[in-house]
């Protein structure tokens, strides 16, 4: 199978020694804008961030990269960043769009038989998830390695397929707001709720991964579908106020979304 070389793979597998200080960089951040704390239109500058966390310039740097992917910031002419502001439709269309594509992704993976190899990888990080979730609540450093390891495993799905021409579709689609497989993560890793709900994501995991195996790929492809709509339902819980976030007086995200 031809290696998948693209920006959005690679994005998603970064190297071990770096992962930790960008993941901790981009959950920050996130949480900077779906606070609240970085309103919707405000510019945000580089330099600005780097003495507001903290943290050296190159993680900050594939943080807002990676933010500006997400469709959170947007980047400007003359340098620095703004926080986008979107529609409940927007959100919603992304969502549904990424996930058409992920299931059609799981669909040839299964058809055309994922490489032994690849399998392999994606049951080790599906182990490690497991591990991360056999706490009884997680913690900020548990929660950092669920979404490290969600977008790995997502990444690795990809690959499976070995479709560059998908893969440049959905590079467009993760390009939409909150579009990316962590980009509706539940914000709260301290409660049982949020815990709950990456249980139930796991498992669509473990299904997806054994129906590729037995070469399913219908079934393959709707349990993938299926998963991308647990975004899908973070979105209406935030919308409705139902979310568990980590500031209870906050409303992460919603001050992001144009109400129709």
């Amino acid at each position: 199978m031809a290696a998948v070389t693209s920006s959005a793979l690679e994005a998603t597998r970064p190297e071990a020694g770096a992962e930790s200080a960008q993941v901790r960089a981009l959950l920050q951040l996130r949480e900077l804008i779906l606070s609240g704390e970085l309103p919707g239109g405000s510019r945000i500058a580089e330099l600005a961030i780097v003495e507001r966390l903290g943290v050296s310039r190159t993680p900050i740097r594939a943080a807002l990269m990676r933010l500006e992917q997400e469709g959170l910031l947007e980047a400007l002419p003359n340098g620095g960043y703004v926080v986008q502001t979107f529609s409940e439709r927007d959100i919603a269309d992304a969502i549904e769009l990424r996930g058409t594509l992920e299931g059609l992704l799981a669909r040839l993976a299964a058809e055309r038989g994922a490489p032994g190899v690849v399998l392999g990888e994606a049951r080790r990080c599906l182990n490690r998830i497991d591990e991360v979730l056999a706490a009884p609540a997680l913690n900020d450093d548990g929660f950092s390695d669920y979404v490290a390891l969600n977008s790995e495993f997502h990444a690795l799905v990809w690959e499976m397929a070995d479709s560059p021409t998908i893969l440049r579709q959905l590079e467009k689609v993760l390009s939409l707001p909150f579009a990316s497989p962590s980009g509706f993560v539940v914000m709260q890793a301290h409660s049982q709720r949020a815990r709950d709900m990456l249980v139930v994501a796991q498992d669509q995991h473990r299904q997806v991964l054994e129906a590729i195996e037995q070469r399913e790929g219908s079934r393959a492809e709707a349990i993938m579908r299926e998963h991308s709509r647990l975004a899908q339902r973070n979105l209406r819980e935030v919308l409705s106020g139902h979310a568990t976030v980590h500031a209870p007086s906050s409303m992460p995200a919603i001050k992001l979304i144009r109400r129709r």
